[in-house]
C-alpha cells in the first residue's frame, strides 16, 4: 500500500485529500501544516509520496520540496497549487516535483496522478 504525506496550511485541504486517498486504498503516512513540519515529518515518516501545497506560512512548499529532495533524491513530490500559480509549478518541477495538481481539483484527478507515481 502506497503510504502518503499530505502538507497543506488548510485543515480542510488535509481532510479532503485524506479522505479521497483513504477511500482509494491509500495509506496515509502524516500530515503536515507547513514546509517546516513537512521537511521534519519527511524524515521520520520516509513517505511513497507528497502532496504539497505551494503557498504556505514558515516555510513555502518550493522551499520543503528543495529541502525534502536534498534528504532525499528520489523523494516523490506532488506539487498542489491554486490556479493561477503556473509560474511556481514550473519552478517546482524544474526543483524536482514529479507532477502538480490544480486547485480546485477533482478526485479522479488525485488518485490517477498519485497511482501513477506509485507505480513509477
Amino acid at each position: 500500500m502506497t503510504k502518503v504525506m499530505i502538507v497543506d496550511d488548510a485543515a480542510f485541504m488535509r481532510v479532503s485529500i485524506r479522505n479521497i486517498l483513504l477511500k482509494n486504498g491509500f495509506e496515509i503516512a502524516c500530515e503536515a501544516e507547513n514546509g517546516t513540519v513537512a521537511v521534519q515529518k519527511y524524515a521520520e515518516s520516509k513517505p511513497d509520496i507528497v502532496t504539497m501545497d505551494i503557498t504556505m506560512p514558515e516555510m513555502s512548499g518550493l522551499d520543503a520540496l528543495r529541502e525534502i529532495r536534498g534528504i532525499d533524491p528520489n523523494a516523490r513530490v506532488v506539487m498542489v497549487s491554486a490556479l493561477g500559480q503556473e509560474a511556481m509549478v514550473r519552478e517546482a518541477v524544474l526543483s524536482g516535483a514529479k507532477g502538480f495538481i490544480v486547485k480546485p481539483y477533482k478526485e479522479d484527478i488525485i488518485v490517477d496522478t498519485l497511482r501513477k507515481l506509485s507505480n513509477a
